[in-house]
């Protein structure tokens, strides 16, 4: 086991069994070349199915995997914050296990933190159902506009980031979908790039209208509240000897 590899790589898990084996299978590969080393933290967020039994598999057979899991469902959001919690990495990336996001996009957004802290995907032909692409869209745009933001595709769950930055992050229930805007709060450079989103092959969406855009809308005003309350500022310890 690597005790501080240079990236951790988050999926949070929830009913995912059929994917898992395929999934990492595709993180190895993707992530072969990456100097420093790699952990695989995998959260099992209450599965009803087999995904835990799936990733205790993995875990035996790749010292790399580390294998969390929530005892009961708690969310996107308490997900990925234990596994923010457990991260060994000066890098951390993050991913949906439902094989939609395609990891073999990690290496060029590791490659842009050269000139960001925080490195955002923007997904491109996105394959999914016109019901989540119209609340996608509303959403994103809503949250835009009252954030005063201009992340194109908050709703993309792959993305790296500099450890030191998410350290500083407090995440809450639904929080996950504010996360650019969070790290920016706390100074994180962002940019953003174009990724591949491909067709959901076995399982099914835990996200629609009902769980994902009004839930999503009402959590944009305890962002803004957020904001308006954040403190910045710059301080300068003085030195005695440059007393009068």
């Amino acid at each position: 086991m690597i005790v501080d590899p240079y990236l951790s790589v988050v999926v949070p898990v929830y009913d995912e069994a059929d994917n898992l084996e395929m999934l990492h299978g595709e993180l190895d590969q993707a992530l072969a070349e990456v100097r420093g080393g790699v952990e695989f933290l995998y959260v099992d967020d209450g599965s009803s199915d087999r995904s835990v039994e799936v990733l205790l598999g993995l875990a035996k057979r790749d010292e790399r995997v580390r294998v969390l899991r929530l005892l009961e469902n708690r969310g996107q959001s308490a997900a990925l914050d234990a596994g923010f919690k457990a991260v060994r990495g000066e890098v951390t990336a993050t991913l949906d296990s439902d094989l939609q996001n395609d990891p073999a996009d990690l290496p060029r957004l590791l490659e842009a933190l050269g000139r960001a802290d925080v490195v955002n995907g923007v997904r491109s032909s996105r394959q999914d159902t016109w019901v989540r692409k119209l609340s996608s869209r509303i959403g994103n745009g809503f949250r835009n506009r009252m954030t005063g933001e201009s992340v194109t595709d908050v709703g993309c769950s792959l993305r790296v980031m500099r450890t030191s930055f998410l350290r500083n992050v407090k995440l809450h229930r639904g929080m996950h979908r504010f996360l650019p805007t969070l790290l920016r709060m706390e100074g994180a450079r962002l940019v953003e790039l174009p990724v591949h989103h491909r067709p959901r092959l076995h399982g099914h969406s835990k996200y629609g209208i009902g769980n994902r855009l009004f839930v999503g809308l009402t959590d944009v005003f305890a962002v803004r509240w957020m904001q308006s309350r954040h403190i910045t500022y710059e301080v300068q310890e003085l030195n005695k000897r440059d007393a009068p």
